[in-house]
């Protein structure tokens, strides 16, 4: 396998995790995980975004970075790696929930990072309409998110399209998930699996 680092990327609710898994478990990969609920400041932003946004930033920005550094000391080549998160894409928060001296003290911080982790081989970027996203939120019932605001779903996903679209650092594969459902549905999975096998077959060639 050419792509030793895979990252699935995309809004809350997209499915992710879920994508993550089914590729770590296809190609016998280690996983990284956000691990979102560790952070204690995240239901507090869910019910005031200004007052705790910088500290739910940072203490993301900070604990991806440690996990990304930890995971990666040893050789990157000795196993497949996917993750369900870009650590570039940080950003995108920042930028949404931050205000402009808050954002001046956090792209500081990031420039500092961002250098010493490493770029994954391809990058899945799964997007869906906004009333999908909101639906599969609701479903999976995390406490948390039981306050979540819709207005800030519909930004964090223009964010992301706005993002991806001139995104070039690495591989990218996007995805439409709206209308399929690669959890429950053989089918759906098996042609996002045939569509992924084309991208790294397609980069393999270029390479």
């Amino acid at each position: 396998m050419d792509n030793r680092y895979i990252v699935v990327e995309g809004p809350i609710g997209v499915g992710k995790t879920s994508l993550s898994n089914i590729l770590a478990e296809r190609f016998g990969a280690r996983r990284i995980f956000e691990i979102v609920e560790e952070n204690p400041f995240l239901a507090n932003f869910y019910s005031d975004r200004q007052k705790y946004a910088f500290q739910t930033q940072i203490f993301f920005l900070l604990s991806r970075f440690k996990q990304q550094q930890e995971l990666f000391q040893t050789d990157l080549f000795q196993s497949v790696t996917v993750s369900d998160y870009l650590f570039a894409k940080d950003r995108i928060f920042a930028c949404l929930t931050l205000d402009s001296h808050e954002l001046a003290l956090y792209e500081r911080v990031f420039e500092a990072l961002a250098p010493r982790v490493t770029r994954p081989d391809l990058v899945i970027y799964l997007k869906a309409r906004l009333d999908v996203l909101l639906h599969r939120i609701k479903k999976r019932g995390r406490e948390f998110e039981r306050q979540f605001d819709a207005g800030y779903l519909e930004e964090l996903v223009h964010a992301y399209n706005d993002f991806f679209s001139r995104y070039t650092e690495t591989p990218l594969l996007v995805v439409d998930t709206s209308d399929i459902d690669f959890v429950h549905n053989e089918g759906d999975l098996k042609g996002l699996l045939a569509s992924i096998d084309r991208a790294q077959l397609s980069q393999g060639k270029r390479a």
